[in-house]
This record gives structure tokens, sequence and C-alpha cells, in this order.
């Protein structure tokens, strides 16, 4: 029974840090020092938890991060929104749901070219919004379809917590993991457009006019440089002309030039963008920081070998333990903020599908998009809360559109989990 304690102790106290609320971080940070302290002294557990502490944030890769937040701040202020809903409304404004569509394919463009899945709903909610209300699209559907379709960001390059992962694999190519996300995540984007297309034809919500081709040449043009983001950081990665961490200082700058070129943007606004940044990634760098505590904790008591040894005592079913481990991470993933949850559960999980011979790029998509259902729900759903309080609405009221969207989000789930060329084609392509 002694091999229970430090799992007891780590788990029981983690749920009562959170039950009485305790911010995340430091209920990370707390649990995992009561653990150590159970093992070794306790002069011993402060300084190696402080250690841990401080040397989870020593890595190059995590520079990204801080310069893809500050970048999509700047392209959040700098109009970038504005051009591609404009480009979106004239691909499919016409169909049936056009304003829902427009929605998840400037979401998906947004968050694409920002990686945040909270810029992306603050920005579509605020700009969509009103006119989803003004066409007679009820406020709750509205704020439903933005909720969910600003989570495809986190999957479609580039993607913080993409960079995340990585860390936490060990190493897992970043260039890869962002080619791996593109199928995954466009498939998502066409589910939830599918759900609105039916929606739309069941509630008779108004049809927008069928753009000309010279309407679609002009916002195409108008949002080109935007979308050029693309091409520079992504490309610049794939081909090996810069690291992640580098691409992400260049979309720094990329975007505050345009901005300055948009005129939406001056030097004034500059300070608070870069507070509101620092704000951000300071808060992400603490869970970062704690998680990575935990995690060497975890190692250090062999939790995750234990698990791994019960999982496979259960069963060898490469099928069964997918399933497993999906409706694991769906559960923790309503009661946990993404970055901990990945940083907490790869070392966990990733042993025993290696062991089963599933490729670490086609679980880190698959953890991703698992996670990402977890940002629509409460109690701790980020994006759920933004997007409802945007639009002015509460969380009952967009419970029931909302159903719909995630059993599609679930059901792309399951597609890539059991379908990994969804997620390897693009990597195999590229030869990374």
């Amino acid at each position: 029974m002694i091999e229970y304690i430090p799992v007891l102790i780590l788990v029981l106290s983690f749920i009562t840090l959170l039950l009485i609320k305790v911010p995340v971080a430091w209920s990370i940070a707390i649990s995992s020092l009561l653990t150590m302290m159970a093992s070794i002294p306790t002069l011993y557990a402060f300084t190696t938890v402080a250690q841990r502490i401080g040397t989870g944030l020593d890595s190059f890769a995590l520079l990204a991060i801080p310069f893809f937040v500050l970048s999509g701040q700047l392209m959040n202020k700098g109009g970038i929104a504005h051009r591609l809903i404009a480009f979106a409304k004239t691909i499919v404004g016409s169909l049936p749901g056009g304003l829902a569509h427009i929605n998840v394919i400037a979401a998906m463009l947004m968050g694409a070219i920002a990686g945040s899945a909270m810029a992306s709903a603050s920005a579509m909610g605020s700009i969509l919004g009103p006119e989803m209300e003004k066409e007679g699209y009820s406020k709750e559907f509205g704020a439903a379809i933005n909720i969910t379709s600003a989570t495809t960001g986190l999957v479609i390059p580039p993607s913080n917590i993409l960079i995340v992962y990585s860390l936490a694999s060990g190493g897992v190519s970043i260039a890869a993991l962002f080619l791996a996300g593109y199928i995954p995540g466009i498939l998502t984007g066409l589910l939830l457009m599918t759900v609105a297309y039916f929606w739309a034809k069941k509630k008779k919500y108004k049809i927008g006019e069928r753009s000309t081709l010279k309407e679609v040449f002009k916002t195409f043009i108008d949002a080109l440089p935007s979308l050029f983001l693309l091409v520079v950081v992504i490309g610049g990665i794939i081909t090996g002309i810069f690291t992640a961490t580098e691409a992400s200082a260049i979309a720094v700058l990329y975007t505050l030039i345009l901005g300055f070129w948009y005129k939406e943007i001056s030097v004034n606004d500059l300070p608070k963008i870069l507070l509101d940044s620092s704000a951000t990634t300071a808060i992400v760098m603490l869970l970062i920081a704690a998680s990575m505590s935990m995690s060497w904790v975890m190692s250090f008591e062999n939790i995750p070998q234990d698990i791994s040894t019960g999982l496979i005592s259960i069963t060898e079913n490469k099928i069964a333990i997918l399933l497993i481990i999906n409706l694991i991470l769906l559960f923790v993933g309503i009661f946990m903020d993404m970055t901990p949850a990945v940083l907490i559960f790869t070392p966990i999980f990733l042993p025993i599908v290696t062991e089963l011979g599933i490729d670490p790029i086609h679980f880190g998509i698959i953890m991703v998009l698992n996670l990402c259902v977890g940002l629509c729900t409460p109690p701790v759903g980020s994006v759920l809360f933004v997007g409802v309080g945007i639009a002015n609405t509460t969380i009952e009221k967009v419970v029931r559109p909302l159903i719909p969207l995630f059993l599609v989000m679930i059901l792309a789930l399951f597609l890539v989990t059991y379908f990994p060329q969804l997620s390897l084609w693009l990597p195999k392509v590229f030869g990374v």
C-alpha cells in the first residue's frame, strides 16, 4: 500500500486546494510540495520543488510563448480581425448560416495567425456578435459558434500549446507538430460549419447576398498582408530558415509594422499592449513552472510508470487504450486549464502510447484537440466565459446550441485519434 501514498497525497491535496478556490498554479505547486514532504525531509522538499519551478522555465523554446502572445495582442488591436472577417464574408456569406460560417473561417484564420483562442473569441465576438443579432441570429447561438470555433486556432499553427507539448514530450519537433495541426484544425472547423448550416436552415436565419468576384478579390488583397504572415512564420520554420522561437520574434515585428501600416496602432497604444501581453505571459509561465515541478515530482515517485503498468495490465488493445486516455483527458479538461494539463499528463500518457507504436506527433494533436473541448465547458472553460461575457448572455442559455457543436468537436477528436494520417500526412510530405 506504501506506493499509493504519494498518489493519494498529490491527488487529494490538489483537488482540495481547487475546491477551496486556490489558484490553479498555486494548487499545483503546493500539492507537489506536500507530496515531496511525504518522501524526503521538509527542507529538501522545499528546495527541490523551488529548483524545479526555476529550472522548468529554463528552455529556449519557451521564449516563443511571450512573443506569440505579443503578436496576438498586436493583431487583435491592429485591424487584422476586421480584414479577415471581410474576406471570409465574401466567400461564405451567401450560404445558410453565412454569418456563423464567417465566424468559423475568420476564427480559424485569426487563430492561425494569433495562436490564441482567447484573442479569437474576443475579436470575433465583439465584431460579429452584434451583426449576427441584427440579422436575426439568436445571441446564444452566436456565442456558441464563437466559443467553439475559437479553439481551432490552438490546433492550427502557430500554437503556443503545441510548443508546450513539445517541451513536455522531451523535444518532439515543433515544425512537425505545426504541420500536423492543419488538417485536424480545418476538419474541426468544417464540422462546426456543418452544424451551423443545418441549425440556420432549421431556424430560417437570413441569408446574405452573393459577393461578386471583384469583391472577393478586393477583400483578399486587403487581407493578403495578414495572411502572408502564415507563409513567413510557418514557411520559415519548415524550411529551417529559423526556429519557432525566432519565428515568434519575426511575427511580432511583422504584426507591429502591419498595425502601423493599417493605421490601427499608434505609439501611444504600445504601453497598454505590452502590459496586457506581459500579464498574459506571466500567468502562462507561472502555470508552466508549477506544472513542470509537478511533472518532476510524479516522475520521482514513479507515478507515470505505475499508471502505464496499470493501463496496460487492463488491456493492450491500442483502440481501447486510446479511448480510455481520451475519456480521462475529456474529464481532466473540464476541471483543469490546458497548459498544466498538457505538462502534467504528457509524461504520464506519452510512454504508454509510444510503447503501443503511436507516433508522439499524432498523440500531441490528439491531446490538444481533446483539451480544446474543456475550454468550452464550465467550471474552468476560459473561452466559454469570454464568449458568454462578450455576448452578454449566460452559460445556461448557451448550453443548448453548444451541445451539437460539442458533439462534432468530439467526432473530430475520434476521427483524428483513429485515423493517424489526418495528423501525420503533412509532416511526412514535408519530411519533418
